[in-house]
């Protein structure tokens, strides 16, 4: 086996190549991403496939495979799997090659809209199929992930706030999305452009990092690519795509954008809590960079009607020099 770095390398890779009938490879390893997750690109001759490190007991690949089945089975473009061994947490898949959305875009800002009009048929197509083999995106679920906002930024901000009157703000403000999300639909839960792989053209995407998926709101994925924690989406490219999926779905578009933006200051309340954590319990200060951004966009949700209980709690609790700030900066 070629090594190209004496970074360590996952336990009993070299048989579970060979079986796959990649031995003799070599491995060169990949930027990680926010959990314990790594990934290795993997070449012999002319072919190369990626091979995800998914260590138990901190990681486990089955919903990952479960999902990236599911979404292959029904046409959606998610990297087929080449060999796996779920017990050590490993899988071979097919590589989608280097050209990701965003650093496309960083280059190429010209075919912004082009882009993002594929990524938002992509989601059309994926809310014509019937629920995937997923659990539901229920209130307990929505209630969990904002409170991380609560639990890691308020604390680190050095902040007493009523956490009871928190909740409940939530749950006003939910309980008109919940029956409106019914049936659902596949949510991949983190689809954005450092998810989204150039498979060749514009049009032609591939997608990663849905192992998390659930059923829920059509809205979420939308909010996902469109307020992107890591780039910059204008305000008028948003418009333009939500347009676009409403003309694609003839969603009722007073109903749809009020579940937007719930499900947006949802999303970006619970990832400014993530990063807090990631930096505090993880060691992972870069994250914090990300907060004024995601901040801007939450207090845009909160605008809404549709979250008057929520703004109310946070004009209460969180000072407007905080907010004005994007949230604040933090002695990393």
């Amino acid at each position: 086996m070629n090594l190209v770095t004496t970074a360590n390398l996952p336990e009993g890779i070299d048989v579970f190549l060979a079986a796959a009938g990649w031995d003799g490879a070599t491995i060169e390893p990949l930027a990680g991403d926010a959990s314990f997750r790594r990934y290795f690109r993997i070449l012999r001759g002319d072919k190369t496939a990626m091979l995800m490190d998914a260590p138990p007991p901190h990681e486990d690949p089955g919903p990952f495979l479960r999902a990236a089945k599911w979404l292959d089975a029904n046409g959606m473009r998610a990297p087929r799997i080449l060999a796996e061994d779920a017990g050590r947490g490993l899988v071979l898949l097919e590589d989608f090659g280097p050209a990701r959305m965003r650093d496309y875009l960083d280059q190429w800002p010209d075919d912004e809209s082009e882009i993002y009009r594929a990524a938002v048929d992509a989601l059309v197509s994926l809310h014509r199929l019937p629920g995937g083999p997923f659990t539901d995106y229920g209130l307990a679920e929505y209630l969990r992930e904002v409170r991380l906002l609560v639990e890691w930024y308020c604390p680190a901000q050095g902040l007493t706030v009523d956490v009871a009157g928190f909740t409940a703000a939530w749950e006003a403000a939910l309980a008109p999305l919940l029956p409106r999300q019914r049936p659902g639909v596949t949510v991949l839960r983190d689809y954005h452009a450092e998810n989204i792989m150039l498979l060749g053209s514009l049009q032609d995407q591939g997608l990663l990092d849905f192992q998390d998926a659930l059923i829920g709101h059509r809205a979420y994925d939308l909010v996902s690519l469109l307020q992107d924690a890591r780039r910059d989406v204008s305000p008028e490219l948003e418009a333009e795509m939500f347009d676009h999926y409403l003309r694609a779905t003839n969603e009722d578009a007073d109903e749809f954008l009020a579940d937007y933006a719930l499900l947006g200051a949802q999303r970006n309340a619970k990832i400014v809590g993530i990063f807090v954590r990631l930096w505090q319990r993880d060691g992972k200060p870069r994250y914090l960079e990300l907060i004024p951004r995601v901040w801007a966009l939450l207090e845009r949700d909160l605008m809404h009607p549709a979250l008057a209980p929520v703004a109310k709690w946070f004009q209460t609790n969180i000072p407007q020099d905080l907010r004005r700030a994007n949230g604040g900066s933090f002695a990393a």
